[in-house]
């Protein structure tokens, strides 16, 4: 509790090493809250006031946390092929609205290997005209990587945007069996 009897929030976080780069991976009591691309130097910095001012606390490194710890063995597990499928809890505070129920379909409804269009994926909650605002959806998603919005892709066979990069999205889909891997 802090000096006024309220509970405080406890964020922790780590950076661990993947096959697509760093990724920092933030949790809260409730669950894993935020996993950050290329989390070196002023990309990890940055997410990180951004985690204390949208979560008014302070994030505490702590590698050993057990949720972080879990979070990077899980994560270990899916670059070698070993998992496909996350058993984490997720903190969703991050993001709210459609954001948020959009996420959790993907989440749920999305498998590994197979991909959804944007207009499909509006379809499955209820807008199926809102495919520009799943794609804002997708780049606000907090949780790449565990929550899929790689798996997000156009209509027409394109590969669409993604907010760790595109070369990040063609090795997760590479990973996952939807592209072929890069001859070099």
């Amino acid at each position: 509790m802090d000096s006024h009897g309220q509970y405080e929030q406890r964020v922790v976080w780590t950076v661990v090493g993947t096959g697509i780069g760093p990724l920092l991976l933030a949790a809260t009591g409730e669950g894993l809250v935020n996993v950050v691309f290329h989390a070196t130097g002023p990309v990890r910095d940055r997410a990180l006031d951004r985690l204390a001012s949208r979560l008014g606390t302070e994030p505490v490194e702590a590698p050993g946390a057990p949720l972080l710890i879990r979070a990077a063995e899980q994560l270990a597990a899916y670059f070698s092929g070993e998992r496909h499928i996350f058993d984490l809890p997720l903190d969703w505070s991050l993001i709210s609205g459609f954001n948020r129920e959009v996420l959790r379909e993907l989440a749920t409804g999305v498998p590994y290997g197979t991909v959804i269009g944007y207009g499909r994926l509006a379809g499955r909650v209820g807008q199926p005209g809102a495919a520009q605002a799943v794609g804002m959806a997708m780049g606000a998603n907090p949780l790449p990587v565990v929550v899929p919005c790689h798996r997000v892709v156009e209509s027409d066979g394109g590969i669409g945007g993604f907010g760790g990069g595109l070369e990040t999205k063609r090795q997760l889909l590479a990973l996952e069996g939807v592209l072929p891997e890069p001859l070099f």
